[in-house]
């Protein structure tokens, strides 16, 4: 650091020398080290005014402005640069892999390194990540100039396994440890396989990492990180441990909060733009730590379904919350458990109506919430007019990608037919699930065949205790319907095979469960 700080005031003294862009860029860049991303921009975009374009200078220019917060901006001149790339260098192939065209690989080159290409669509897709757009952070990683997987950097591959995280978890995982096991690797990469690990619930292996990586961890992580990491893993032998360490950190949080909100009222009161900006970045980033904090609180009760507490925990941070749409969903779901419909739409609406000219965006169980919401209030036709614009949506997408399956509005049909049956509406319930799963082809699977199966159990077990009884014409649909998981569940397991539990898995298919439930319900006609 000393060495740094050295290198820096000897920079800062030949910079008010001369007007040499090479000093500007050296001194932004060790400005760039010790966070001073403000000053290290104005450095940049000096040295960008002499020399006009340079594509590396114009990354360091989008990444200061990502550091602050500034994606607009940050996106504008990773656009130029690949913009540039795609006008200067046809035969490196970018987008060309997205479109579907095989490409060979364009290797590690001069060209590929002097074109900032990687360095801009690594950038771009930890922007789209960032927002929360998994599949333009995707789509960014795929633009990129092909290369086979042996050639790829650890930016990229540490990249590609966050992208790949909710389509491919274990495929993520496997790059993440990879990077690992590497001499060098980017220092984000341990408190990230950290995060998920706890994400999907893996503590065990979270706890192996930091035991395994125990000499570098105070380098690589912050104090925030190893807090809550030790918080989440401590709540599965302890959860009063746990909570207490979370409020611990919630509390510190809170008041780096309030002063940060000070500071940003004061700055104003003072005309100061520059102080202002900062403390509103302070505040920022201030809340991404405290928002998964609570999360992780409120979490201890949603597991012990003591929805009410969880309700507690959320509202004690409204204060600061109220306009993050995070935490509005997670305050909806808890809502929804309590049946507290009408409150749970004042916080789901706002959410879908944002996203609503991109609807199939919005998480498929918040559409089917909000709709089953509507019904228990006695809005129908809110629910009926949300159901046809997902239809009308998916009907588009499947014009334009016909091989991409969606499953928006089966799972919602899957939620209201549950629903439905668990009233004992069976004949209503069981015709919502009938039309989830058409066409079948598309929307047969093992996860919508496994709540479509307990609703028909439900229905069968009640038939048996004769509590109901249903019309002829009913069972006939529920005949047809099971004929034609029959037709088309002969390649749809029912469980994964490392969970197979009968040693034969020939049985442990759609078609198999299907003609078990069909001669059930035969049964009962007979009696």
């Amino acid at each position: 650091m000393e060495d740094i700080a050295g290198a820096r005031s000897l920079l800062e003294t030949n910079s008010g020398l001369n007007d040499d862009p090479d000093t500007d860029i050296n001194y932004g860049c060790l400005l760039y080290k010790e966070s001073r991303y403000e000053e290290a921009l104005q450095k940049f975009l000096n040295a960008q005014t002499m020399l006009g374009y340079r594509p590396h200078l114009s990354y360091s220019v989008a990444l200061c402005y990502y550091k602050l917060k500034d994606f607009t901006s940050s996106l504008k001149h990773i656009g130029d640069i690949i913009d540039r790339g795609i006008r200067e260098h046809p035969e490196l192939g970018i987008g060309m892999t997205t479109e579907g065209i095989e490409v060979r690989s364009v290797g590690n080159t001069l060209t590929l390194h002097e074109s900032a290409l990687v360095e801009a669509f690594n950038l771009k897709a930890a922007i789209q990540f960032e927002k929360n757009d998994i599949d333009s952070a995707r789509e960014a990683m795929t633009d990129m100039p092909p290369r086979w997987e042996e050639e790829l950097d650890s930016v990229t591959l540490h990249n590609q396994a966050l992208c790949s995280m909710d389509m491919s978890p274990t495929q993520g995982f496997h790059k993440l440890q990879f990077l690992m096991q590497q001499s060098t690797y980017p220092q984000e990469t341990l408190q990230n396989l950290l995060i998920l690990y706890c994400k999907h619930g893996y503590h065990d292996l979270a706890s192996d990492v930091i035991s395994t990586y125990s000499p570098v961890k105070d380098k690589y992580l912050s104090n925030y990180i190893r807090e809550f990491v030790d918080a989440v893993i401590a709540q599965q032998s302890s959860p009063d441990e746990a909570y207490r360490k979370l409020d611990n950190m919630a509390n510190k949080l809170v008041d780096s909060l309030r002063k940060a909100t000070r500071s940003v009222q004061e700055s104003r009161e003072a005309r100061d733009d520059k102080r202002a900006k900062s403390a509103l970045l302070d505040y920022e980033n201030t809340l991404e730590k405290f928002i998964p904090v609570t999360m992780a609180q409120a979490k201890i009760y949603w597991d012990l379904e003591n929805y009410a507490q969880a309700e507690t925990i959320f509202y004690k941070s409204v204060e600061f919350c109220n306009e993050n749409d995070t935490w509005r969903l997670h305050v909806a779901h808890v809502l929804f458990m309590q049946e507290k419909f009408k409150e749970a739409i004042a916080f789901y609406e706002p959410i879908v109506k944002k996203n609503y000219n991109n609807i199939l965006s919005v998480s498929a169980i918040v559409l089917a919430n909000l709709c089953v919401s509507h019904i228990m209030t006695a809005q129908n036709e809110e629910a009926e007019e949300l159901m046809r614009k997902i239809e009308k949506e998916e009907e588009r997408l499947y014009y334009q990608e016909p091989e991409k399956k969606v499953f928006h509005l089966c799972i919602v049909n899957l939620v209201i037919g549950t629903l439905y049956c668990s009233k004992g509406n069976y004949e209503f319930g069981i015709s919502r699930v009938i039309k989830s799963l058409e066409p079948y082809n598309k929307k047969l699977g093992m996860d919508t065949w496994f709540y479509a199966k307990r609703c028909m159990l439900s229905l069968i077990e009640n038939m048996t205790k004769h509590i109901i009884v249903m019309r002829d014409s009913f069972y006939n649909e529920c005949l047809v319907f099971l004929n034609q998981c029959e037709f088309h569940g002969k390649e749809v397991a029912t469980m994964p095979d490392e969970e197979e539990s009968t040693g034969k898995k020939e049985l442990n298919n759609v078609t198999c469960e299907a003609r078990l439930l069909k001669s059930l319900i035969l049964r009962q006609l007979e009696y």
